[in-house]
């Protein structure tokens, strides 16, 4: 399959990559140290056009492609070294403005859309629960109708984007009896009477992306604010999981890109026993198994968001997206590191960073043994 560019989308990547540099990783290292997540940064991004890549222009996106969107992104995480700020943007797509472009009526699209596009919102996931993480569906947040509201009760974990979101799809059940089937989607704002956060959530990596704890107690909805139908919150998820599964690490490819580079420079410029540690072959055995990390990585991303640009099914191929990039990107994130010596391991090298940023790839949207288990049942296991 040739994925070559149009001179149209070359170009866009490559202004991507460039304002990525330019404009979004001064600071990075104390915002790193701090936790603290780059609003300025965010908001550059949406007048970029980033937050709204797969958006309708009816509701202020660009209205591309799965195949171009995946591509701005990677230039974007080849360009961009906060990869928290980058991860929080696709989970504000991926999770929220998708489900809302696949299942929201006209009215939540032209009340939420524009806002979310522009960045004037930010949103986020509320599904994993202390009880319900791979086994999302065993959610115990009830909603119960009254008049022409829903009573959201329980609580939610590891919400990233938690502690800024303006709005929360948040997944209840409304009638337990029926298990995976009366589980529901909600559209909960942030100033929606019984919602609250818990503390900020301090992680090993992806530090720049905030994270925390949801409650609900007697949360009012609007009925107006449910998306989809009740007991459509599987049919949901699954639809949101195909795009976030073959989407999500679409910057990890720009990032696993800009690993092998600076690896290849430093090879190139560090001497012991006389000579560049390029030229020893344990060092180029990493840097060629990088490249092919990095190739064969592309090659997943590509073919799942070019058949999801078709309206395929994509589910078996976001899976191996989703696996195939987050373990690679661990790998490479480990030979740079290894590469770099003990300059690797200091944080003014910036590997240090990469390599905890990139660990989390394989526990969000489906852990890598989850990934392995849906392909494998596909495979007709």
């Amino acid at each position: 399959m040739d994925f070559s560019w149009s001179e149209e989308q070359a170009n866009l990547r490559e202004s991507m990559a460039k304002f990525a540099r330019e404009e979004l990783n001064e600071g990075l290292a104390a915002r790193d140290k701090n936790g603290e997540f780059n609003r300025e940064g965010w908001n550059t991004c949406a007048k970029m056009g980033v937050h709204g890549l797969p958006v309708p222009t009816a509701y202020g996106g660009l209205g591309m492609d799965a195949l171009t969107t995946v591509g701005v992104l990677e230039s974007l995480g080849y360009g961009c070294e906060d990869n928290g700020l980058v991860f929080s943007i696709n989970a504000h797509m991926w999770t929220l403005e998708t489900p809302i472009m696949g299942f929201g009526t006209e009215e939540q699209k032209k009340k939420f859309l524009p806002k979310l596009t522009s960045g004037e919102w930010i949103g986020a996931n509320a599904m994993s629960e202390p009880g319900a993480g791979s086994d999302a569906y065993s959610i115990a947040t009830t909603a119960k109708k009254k008049g022409d509201v829903y009573l959201l009760n329980g609580g939610k974990v590891f919400c990233s984007n938690g502690p800024i979101a303006d709005v929360y799809l948040a997944f209840a059940n409304t009638d337990p009896a029926l298990g995976a089937n009366g589980v529901t989607g909600f559209l909960v704002e942030r100033t929606a009477p019984g919602l609250s956060l818990g503390k900020h959530t301090e992680k090993m990596g992806l530090r720049t992306s905030p994270m925390c704890e949801v409650f609900f107690e007697d949360c009012e909805v609007p009925e107006a604010n449910r998306l989809g139908r009740e007991g459509a919150g599987k049919m949901l998820f699954a639809d949101s999981m195909s795009w976030e599964r073959g989407c999500i690490l679409a910057s990890a490819v720009g990032t696993m890109r800009r690993l092998l580079e600076t690896s290849i420079e430093y090879a190139s410029a560090r001497e012991q026993f006389g000579q560049p540690i390029g030229k020893f072959q344990m060092i180029q055995s990493k840097i060629v198994d990088m490249k092919l990390r990095l190739d064969t990585a592309r090659a997943f991303l590509y073919q799942s968001a070019y058949q999801k640009s078709r309206g395929k099914s994509v589910y078996l191929e976001a899976a191996m997206a989703k696996l195939y990039i987050s373990e690679s990107w661990i790998e490479c994130a480990r030979h740079a590191l290894q590469i770099h010596g003990g300059y690797g391991y200091t944080v003014e090298y910036k590997i240090e960073r990469e390599l905890r940023d990139a660990l989390a790839s394989t526990l969000f949207s489906g852990t890598s043994e989850i990934q392995r288990t849906i392909i494998a049942s596909l495979m007709g296991l």
